[in-house]
């Protein structure tokens, strides 16, 4: 059987002789099959170019996600030694005001979330594990002693909500201007010159100065007596009672509430007085004490 011959004529478009290229049969299934090679060959390498350009991007993408990821673990450690800084302030915080309280002694303070100031080993340890490593049991601990520490505080506003009406009530500044003449205690009564023990304290001042009421209460009585002259009396909580002697004017009348710094009445010299001056008086539970003990003010 003949062998079957293919030519290939080559033509220029420019002037030119043409070309002939002659080839057999089995040379043409070479070169076709050298073509196909090729091309599956370039296919082959344009898939795997394709496949390394998305790897390439997934993994700038991972590295991406690593970056951040690294920061919040920054963040969160960060994070875990704010928490435990603030727990340990206000650990520190709520004994003091436990103490200021009364609520608890230094000895005995062992409130939930009232403990050690400094947190344990393990607790110490979250700042520098990852989040991978962190035991779930830790960070539970931290925020039941957290917790601990919110409830504390609740109950000391809670004791100081209450104590707020018993601090208004308490007398605490002084109920007018001018100088002490006469304290608290025994001495000689300027009148007859024996000894006799003064109940309150004696301020001199101008006629006429306004007298304050030292805390909040309700004005039980004002009346006019022959030793006191005009003399108002307030009533307070937790059996306080205050008493002004010696006043010239009442500026208020029985029943009448009336708050810390509100004026009462005005000095004057009425009663067994030399001259004008205010006789003040603070009393627990009907027993007179020294007001100099209840005078915040300088």
């Amino acid at each position: 059987m003949p062998k079957k011959i293919f030519s290939f004529i080559i033509v220029p478009h420019h002037k030119g002789k043409s070309k002939s290229i002659t080839l057999s049969d089995k040379a043409l299934k070479i070169l076709a099959g050298l073509a196909i090679a090729l091309f599956l060959l370039l296919v082959l390498f344009m898939v795997d170019y394709w496949t390394m350009n998305v790897t390439r991007q997934k993994y700038k993408d991972l590295m991406a996600v690593n970056q951040k990821q690294k920061e919040k673990i920054v963040h969160y450690k960060q994070s875990i030694n704010q928490l435990k800084t603030t727990i340990n302030h206000f650990e520190n915080y709520a004994k003091k005001i436990n103490i200021m309280a009364g609520l608890k002694s230094p000895d005995v303070l062992k409130e939930v979330g009232i403990g050690d100031s400094n947190l344990n080993e393990t607790q110490m340890s979250l700042i520098t594990q990852p989040p991978s490593s962190v035991d779930i049991d830790n960070l539970q601990q931290i925020n039941q002693k957290a917790a601990g520490i919110e409830k504390n505080l609740t109950t000391l506003v809670q004791f100081f909500e209450n104590q707020s009406l018993k601090l208004a009530a308490t007398p605490s500044i002084w109920p007018t201007k001018g100088w002490v003449t006469s304290a608290f205690g025994w001495r000689n009564d300027p009148f007859t010159g024996k000894r006799a023990f003064h109940r309150g304290i004696d301020i001199a001042t101008n006629l006429g100065n306004p007298v304050i009421a030292t805390a909040d209460g309700v004005v039980v009585q004002t009346k006019i007596e022959k030793i006191g002259g005009r003399t108002i009396i307030i009533s307070h909580r937790g059996g306080y009672t205050t008493v002004y002697c010696h006043l010239n004017k009442f500026l208020v009348r029985p029943g009448k509430r009336v708050k810390r710094g509100d004026v009462i009445g005005e000095v004057g010299k009425t009663g067994k007085a030399l001259g004008p001056h205010l006789h003040y008086e603070v009393r627990v539970n009907g027993k007179t004490v020294n007001p100099y003990y209840y005078i915040l003010e300088e």
